[in-house]
């Protein structure tokens, strides 16, 4: 009895699972055997009817169509199987209901053709699975998991290392909101890291876009720098400073084009401690430090620990405080300054044309437009480096004029810090620094970095942190919008390339452009001798000071000071104040008001000398100490000077700008 019960079972369950595997495969069938009962029923009724002839061929036609316009949203191959399959239908249930089902070929067409038809449904869908039945396609299966069930994936791309489908939501209910939600979900049901996928909006639709899979990583292994990219072009032409994670060359511009609607750029370079910054820095410095046509002002108050090998290229380097502060003064100066010479010459914007002797007659400042001859005007660059340091000492909007006014000057600013907060950076300054490469950071902080939309189409800094240098998105004009969420990795420069780095210094100084007339006059009426341009001697080596000795290394052993001093005079006549002082009186001669006052004018002679142009009362409290005044006096002195026209105020409160002497010509 048990036996015939198993027996029973099994070959129940055996019978069970044939026809559950047969299921999914019985709808073809199914439809061949109704087109057949069809085309049976159509004969009996309208068999001498010319008029259901023409009906049943009409209907045939319009029918297919109506296929084909359904599938425009699926792959072309499925469009092209089913509009094939309803043509084939439709023409024999004509046929079969005009001419009779078992008249000549008919009954023949109807068993083989049916049969095709229905197998290659078949064969379709087992080669669309591995195991199990299935009820909808594997892409349908992906978007039911993550919550995106009425969506429909159109066209498919596929390129190396990348795919793209189109995608369609469901009008009324979903958005390309709802998409970027699911991509950290999307990316789990791949088994992709999420900055492997990404959603392009269609900017003139709220339901349409393109969903972008980079299967690969290829920014896994570190690119190392193995020199400029294109030597000796032009600023105008795009830096190369690394590749996307497809492959495809990391390019950014600085200077506007007319030609291809793109205006100039400032940057702001983000990312935490260990994200890469100073490798990114030195991809951008050693691409702009290799073009013809463009001049840098560094400003880093890390004492130039990442660009110590080029600095004989750059223009002007300020290691911070006192110098920044100059520089920053400057280029409020000469941004005005160079935008008047451009406008002079009737340049709209800096062009490369700008940088060479004016001999065109349309850019000549000439009243009569005849050539004028003058000198051109390189681009500048204005490079902040660790820009929270300046942004303390000078305030969060010490930027802002610059970087509003900069580019119609010729002018790039980049500011460079670990956290671009609007408690550091004022807002007014952060926004008129749009373009953006940010490294890895704190999840907290992409915010301060991205565009909330580049965030939602699936760029996520925060994800990597610290743990992959180099690793950026970079939003800016000239690159293409879908690209923004598109992860991207900085060049790695090695200990191999400091010999390379130095040799392109040495050929920025030979062959790149020196600042011009304009830009360096500016530069010296404004800070004086803070600013040195770029000082070689004739072996193109950067010219440094000769540090002199504390003692004379003659046969003497007196200071400086006294080496004219006569032994033999007699001392001068005592006075007031000369003799020894007794306990609880002031020690020592105190200068009447006219020598304080020179005492107090040579001391900003000094300060001019010295290349610190930019002073308060804090630089004057060893002065203070030395001469027996109080900062008080100090600070009565320098309103003093102020009105008489030796100091100009800054932006910064208690801080002043020495107004250089100007040499008789």
């Amino acid at each position: 009895m048990r036996n015939r019960e198993h027996s029973t079972s099994t070959g129940g369950s055996i019978g069970a699972y044939l026809l559950h595997r047969a299921k999914p495969h019985m709808p073809p069938w199914l439809g061949v055997a109704g087109i057949g009962v069809a085309g049976t029923g159509a004969h009996l009724l309208w068999a001498d009817s010319v008029a259901a002839g023409v009906g049943l061929t009409l209907s045939t036609v319009a029918l297919t169509g109506a296929t084909w316009w359904a599938g425009r949203e699926t792959s072309p191959q499925r469009r092209l199987h089913s509009a094939i399959t309803v043509a084939a239908g439709s023409a024999w249930m004509t046929g079969a209901a005009l001419a009779g089902p078992l008249t000549g070929i008919v009954p023949d067409t109807y068993l083989m053709g049916g049969a095709v038809l229905a197998l290659s449904w078949n064969i379709r869908m087992a080669l669309r699975t591995s195991e199990g039945p299935v009820t909808g396609s594997a892409d349908k299966s992906l978007l039911e998991k993550v919550g995106l069930a009425k969506a429909k994936i159109g066209r498919t791309e596929v390129e190396p290392n990348r795919v793209t489908a189109a995608l369609a939501l469901e009008g009324g209910e979903q958005t390309t909101d709802d998409v970027a939600k699911a991509l950290v979900r999307i990316a789990s049901a791949l088994d992709l890291p999420q900055s492997a996928v990404r959603f392009q909006p269609d900017p003139d639709s709220a339901r349409r876009g393109d969903l972008v899979i980079v299967p690969k990583d290829m920014l896994t292994e570190p690119q190392p720098w193995e020199g400029p990219s294109q030597p000796g072009a032009s600023i105008m032409d795009p830096l190369v400073i690394g590749r996307y994670d497809d492959g495809s060359p990391l390019m950014v511009w600085l200077p506007g084009d007319p030609d291809a609607g793109r205006n100039a750029q400032h940057f702001l370079v983000a990312g935490g401690t260990g994200s890469g910054k100073g490798d990114t820095a030195l991809n951008l410095q050693t691409e702009i430090l290799s073009r013809r046509d463009v001049i840098i002002w560094l400003s880093d108050p890390k004492a130039f620990q990442d660009f110590r090998p080029l600095l004989p290229a750059y223009d002007w380097a300020a290691e911070g405080g006192a110098g920044t502060e100059a520089m920053v003064e400057a280029l409020q100066h000469v941004i005005p300054a160079r935008t008047g010479w451009l406008g002079k010459h009737s340049y709209r914007q800096w062009t490369p044309q700008a940088a060479e002797r004016q001999t065109d007659p349309a850019h000549s400042c000439r009243p009569d437009r005849t050539a004028c001859g003058c000198e051109g005007m390189p681009y500048l660059v204005a490079w902040m480096e660790e820009a929270a340091n300046t942004l303390r000492a000078l305030g969060d909007d010490a930027f802002t004029g610059i970087a509003q006014e900069a580019r119609s000057a010729g002018c790039s600013l980049i500011v460079s810090l670990q956290r671009p907060s609007y408690d550091q950076m004022s807002t007014s300054t952060r926004a008129s620094l749009p373009s953006v490469i940010a490294l890895g950071c704190d999840p907290r902080d992409e915010g301060f970095s991205l565009p909330d939309a580049v965030i939602d189409a699936g760029a996520h800094p925060g994800a990597w942190g610290n743990r992959r240098p180099g690793y950026c998105y970079v939003v800016a004009g000239g690159i293409d919008p879908d690209r923004y969420a598109s992860p991207a990795r900085t060049r790695q420069f090695t200990p191999d390339a400091v010999a390379v780095m130095e040799m392109l210094a040495q050929w920025a100084v030979r062959n790149g452009a020196a600042a011009d007339p304009i830009t360096a006059g500016a530069a010296k009426a404004i800070v004086g001798n803070a600013y040195t341009g770029r000082r070689t001697d004739e072996t193109g080596q950067t010219a440094v000071p000769d540090q002199t000795d504390d003692i004379q290394t003659g046969s003497t052993l007196l200071d400086p000071e006294d080496a004219a001093m006569d032994p033999e005079a007699d001392l001068p006549a005592a006075q007031q104040g000369d003799d020894t002082p007794l306990f609880g009186q002031d020690t020592g001669r105190k200068p009447s008001p006219e020598e304080a006052r020179q005492l107090f004018a040579r001391a900003l002679d000094e300060f001019e000398a010295a290349g610190q142009m930019v002073v308060g009362p804090k630089d004057f409290m060893d002065w203070c100490d030395a001469n027996g005044y109080s900062r008080p006096w100090v600070s009565a002195r320098l309103r003093d000077a102020a009105m008489e026209g030796r100091l100009q105020p800054t932006t910064q409160t208690g801080r002043w700008r020495i107004a250089p002497v100007l040499t008789p010509a």
